[in-house]
């Protein structure tokens, strides 16, 4: 049965911080709180599209919102064509680039877009996109971030636990490379063989850094090795990836499609991981996503978990999705984890509902 079709009324752009349980302690940054702007594309249906983007840093929500209002004035009255409303904000950016803002804002809009097509239709957004409701597995991303070596395998045993989980990233970059090699031994230690270790240096190291470092740990089993160095530096990347054994994980700062092709064509990675505020949402991934099956490259998400799952109900090589609940306390009803799979509800859309309250309280 046909989907009605839906046309624009306006676009919502609502700014928001939250205090994280556990701070973001990496080697370029410390971050507290964690900004959130929350979009709502109402229709002239009555059917509300919902989306958020993850500035990282609050000031970022001054440029962001004005932004996306003004992607709001120019859809207004259009059609909600997914597909085509990201090409018209893209090309309504383009003189200012098609990287930073303007995709990061083109992304929210996408998401939401997609959102209201798949509560239009009555199905949840993986049936839209020719997939099936199911489970997905999921690594827990929530913490081990700097800290001392028993403190973060404390803290590992505490992640495992909120969900079963069989996977779990840690964070590298200290000072000393042995209090990093300490705290990997004092993690696997803590949380046995059988559980799938991910470490991500944050882009912290230079080249030199890196390869004695990579070099260093390449011996300990771990799933991938992730940004160890700048992320736009793709030989660097290509040499650590013919070097190592482990594999080489990037992709978080891709702006769009032709990025990820990019690194591929370089042989710069082994396995990618877009963002979805930078891949260019649901349409920026979808495209992503066939250029990694087509390569035969694992496909591993980057924050937005809801979304996230859904879109990896129909990706070729879907790998892992990065669990962590910092949007958690503005969403009515999160989506479950159990025995380190995330659960989509059979639920029309994405299932993004706000809680008000909440949302009032925090408002920026």
């Amino acid at each position: 049965m046909p989907h009605p079709a839906l046309t624009v009324r306006s676009l919502t752009a609502r700014p928001v911080v939250l205090e994280l349980k556990r701070p973001v302690v990496a080697r370029i940054a410390t971050i507290t709180e964690w900004p959130l702007v929350l979009i709502d594309l109402e229709t002239e249906e009555g059917v509300v599209g919902r989306s958020y983007l993850e500035p990282y840093i609050a000031k970022a929500m001054r440029y962001l919102v004005p932004a996306l209002e003004d992607l709001g004035l120019l859809i207004k009255g259009r059609r909600v064509a997914p597909v085509e409303l990201f090409e018209a904000a893209r090309k309504s950016l383009h003189f200012v680039g098609y990287e930073g803002v303007s995709m990061i804002a083109a992304a929210g809009l996408d998401m939401a877009a997609w959102d209201a097509l798949a509560k239009a239709a009555g199905q949840p957004l993986c049936v839209l996109l020719g997939g099936t409701v199911g489970p997905v597995k999921a690594y827990n991303s929530n913490g081990l971030w700097l800290q001392a070596p028993q403190a973060v395998a404390d803290e590992a045993l505490e992640l495992r636990d909120e969900g079963g989980f069989t996977g779990l990233k840690l964070r590298l970059g200290r000072p000393r490379a042995g209090d990093d090699l300490a705290t990997l031994v004092a993690v696997r230690k803590a949380v046995g063989d059988d559980m799938q270790l991910m470490v991500d240096f944050n882009q912290g190291l230079d080249l030199a850094e890196a390869l004695a470092r990579c070099h260093m740990i390449d011996d300990h089993g771990l799933a991938w090795i992730e940004e160890p160095i700048l992320y736009d530096n793709l030989d660097g990347h290509a040499r650590l990836a013919r070097e190592l054994v482990t594999p080489i994980q990037i992709g978080e700062n891709f702006y769009g499609p032709r990025e990820l092709h990019k690194a591929l064509r370089r042989e710069a990675c082994d396995l990618v991981m877009p963002d979805f505020m930078r891949i260019g949402g649901v349409t920026g991934w979808l495209r992503a996503a066939a250029i990694a099956g087509a390569a035969g490259i694992p496909v591993s998400t980057h924050l937005y978990p809801e979304v996230a799952a859904h879109v990896m109900r129909v990706t070729e090589t879907a790998h892992w999705l990065e669990w962590q609940d910092w949007a958690d306390p503005v969403l009515r009803a999160p989506y479950p984890v159990k025995d380190g799979m995330l659960h989509i509800r059979d639920a029309p859309g994405v299932g993004l509902e706000w809680d008000e309250d909440v949302v009032k309280a925090h408002l920026a």
